[in-house]
């Protein structure tokens, strides 16, 4: 071939000099000649208007190109970490590009050799539909495809540059995903209607004043079942026919739904998620999941959904590993792993991950109207040193134990959802003595609204599990927890947590006979709603079940036939619509200003009275907790003021 191409390629010389000439005669005509120019650019105009057709490109590549949702301001915000509302650019979107109906695709994988979409629409081709890298070393990948439509099931095949690394993955910023075992991302279109305008306005209204919280946790795959259809869990929908009405009976005024975005593993509870901004579709739509809150609102019940910023699963299709690199989560395991939930700890350090994270935050609370937010695992956020044994952990750059990156996150995410929704409340379930969890960032405090009382809790299930005859050598440990009760503010909960791994029910923790277990339960939840706090009470509890929670099954509604079962139903009852009646229940609940002490030193008769009040003194109320079942004759205690009280609550009534 080499003396073939000599004889008809000219050589150098004489190309770079017809080269020169040419330019240097364009260049003459342009300076000397612009009339001439005018003439040719019109003549050629009408050359081409005359002239056949083009031939017309694949309607594929037609509309390919160009179409995006994201500016270049939005990436500098998604790169910077303070982009907080990244469901609206990424994941997958309905759209019309170039008078072209389809669907626009982005996901962000930096470490990506190549990105394409598959799907039910191209029989699942790695080939098909490639997406396109943008050119602003963002990461970004972007594909518009027409063949795709709502209903849509799709993945992203990534090959990555990391040793040719493939997987198939789903969308982190999916609205829907296919019900498990399956794991494909669904297109979603989130339009929906709503009926909670009223709810909407009372929240804002009445944003700063104080308010009871009686809050049901609640685990939407267990607490009610179809029996005669295999056992199924109700639908969202069914659930909005009958969860509304049965926490205004019971006088409850919020209700707090165990992680419901989607999950592969039904055993986890909810709290390995995968998809995070689509609620689970083993109980429906996620229209039919707005339905349910919308429902509960019309009821004047508040909605509280558990968040799980802490970790997430190692399943193939979710965020772990995925673009062949350690992308949202820490490539170090001492940062990165964690041990207990054999899981990944996103790696708060990196902006794009931390826009992830508080965007999925305001998802919720924007679209599905949600009230607050309970941040799961905040202790492990918190330290380094979580549940790791020496060695198996590295110190902050100051020496310390302080994650300072999750520590910094938590603060950006409580400053954001409040500066979008001052109405709505986010709660910390923090179970160490961290200071200032719910105090506002510009005081140093993470800027929680509220935090799980853990401590109370704890001391309080062990003095009832305590034989009343016993309880006398443990008083402190029943009155220990107002000596701290006001330096945040706290919610009293009694949750799911106590209810599984052999520790029993909430019933068969007290002690005694029939009658002694229903008798101590019922002073446990008056002693519970006249502490100072907001209150938590896992479904079951209401009534006092007796068997462990099981996520598999139904609770044990037919208890509720039974006399005992049903007094602590009344009881509940009763203390919630004392609760929110008696402003000296609530209105100083986080102040040291709302408690005093009348007697905490009647060790032997196990007997414990104090006041709470309000912002009025007149709404003063005396309590008085006898935890023994010894009745005491001609008790005398010192009051502030002369005059009658009156009786308005009695756990033995």
């Amino acid at each position: 071939m080499g003396d073939t191409a000599k004889a008809i390629l000219p050589d150098q010389k004489t190309v770079k000099k017809t080269l020169k000439k040419t330019v240097n005669k364009a260049v003459d005509t342009l300076l000397t000649d612009e009339d001439t120019v005018k003439k040719t650019k019109a003549k050629a105009k009408k050359a081409t208007s005359k002239a056949a057709p083009a031939k017309k490109t694949s309607k594929k590549s037609q509309v390919a190109e160009g179409a995006s949702l994201l500016s270049e301001y939005d990436v500098h915000l998604f790169r910077e970490g303070k982009h907080y509302h990244l469901y609206k650019k990424f994941g997958s979107h309905l759209m019309k590009h170039q008078g072209t109906e389809g669907v626009y695709f982005a996901v962000w994988a930096p470490n990506a050799e190549k990105v394409s979409v598959i799907g039910d629409f191209n029989g699942w081709d790695r080939e098909t539909n490639p997406m396109k890298a943008r050119n602003d070393e963002s990461g970004i990948w972007e594909a518009f495809v027409p063949e795709a439509k709502n209903g849509s099931m799709y993945k992203y095949f990534i090959r990555s540059h990391n040793n040719g690394y493939e997987a198939e993955k789903g969308d982190p910023f999916a609205f829907k995903w296919e019900t498990p075992p399956n794991t494909a991302s669904v297109v979603w279109d989130l339009e929906g209607s709503w009926n909670d305008g009223d709810w909407m306005k009372k929240r804002k209204k009445e944003a700063q004043k104080a308010k009871p919280y009686s809050v049901y946790e609640l685990h939407v795959g267990s607490w009610k079942r179809k029996p005669e259809e295999d056992n199924r869990s109700l639908t969202y929908r069914e659930l909005a026919e009958d969860l509304p009405a049965y926490l205004n009976e019971m006088g409850f005024t919020h209700v707090e739904f165990m992680p419901v975005m989607e999950h592969p593993f039904f055993g986890s509870w909810g709290y390995q998620v995968t998809g995070y901004f689509a609620p689970s579709s083993r109980f429906g739509s996620p229209q039919d999941f707005m339905h349910l809150i919308d429902a509960l609102h019309q009821a004047g019940i508040g909605v509280i959904l558990d968040w799980v910023p802490s970790h997430f699963p190692s399943d193939l299709h979710g965020l772990h590993y995925f673009d062949g690199t350690f992308l949202y989560e820490h490539a170090d395991p001492r940062k990165g792993f964690h041990p207990d939930w054999q899981s990944y700890i996103f790696n708060y350090g990196r902006n794009e991950v931390r826009s992830f994270l508080i965007s999925n935050s305001v998802f919720w609370l924007d679209k599905f109207h949600v009230d607050g937010l309970r941040v799961d695992a905040v202790a492990s956020m918190l330290y380094l040193d979580y549940s790791r044994k020496e060695g198996e952990w590295e110190t902050n750059e100051n020496g310390g134990n302080e994650n300072l990156e999750a520590i910094s996150f938590l603060k950006e995410f409580n400053e954001t959802v409040y500066g979008e929704f001052p109405d709505i409340v986010t709660i910390a379930e923090e179970s160490t003595a961290w200071p200032m969890v719910s105090k506002p960032t510009y005081m140093g405090g993470l800027g929680f609204g509220q935090k799980w009382m853990m401590g109370w809790m704890h001391d309080t299930l062990e003095y009832f599990q305590e034989d009343p005859i016993h309880r006398k050598y443990h008083q402190n440990t029943i009155t220990f927890s107002t000596t701290y009760a006001f330096t945040e503010n706290f919610m009293l909960p009694l949750s799911h947590d106590e209810v599984v791994y052999g520790k029993q029910a909430i019933l068969n923790k007290m002690p005694g006979d029939e009658w002694n277990k229903f008798a101590n339960l019922r002073s446990l939840y008056a002693y519970m709603y006249a502490h100072p706090g907001t209150k938590l009470l896992f479904m079951g509890a209401e009534f006092g079940q007796r068997t462990e929670w099981d996520h598999d099954s139904s609770l044990d509604w037919h208890e509720t036939n039974n006399a005992p079962n049903r007094q602590i139903q009344e009881t509940l009852k009763a203390l919630n619509k004392l609760y929110k009646q008696e402003p000296a229940l609530y209105e100083k609940s986080f102040e040291s200003e709302g408690f005093e002490w009348i007697d905490i030193n009647d060790h032997e008769n196990s007997i414990i009275s104090f006041l709470r009040k309000g912002e009025k003194e007149k709404d003063a109320i005396m309590v008085v907790c006898n935890l023994t079942p010894v009745p005491r004759e001609n008790y005398r205690i010192g009051v502030p003021d002369k005059g009658t009280w009156a009786e308005i609550f009695n756990s033995d009534a």
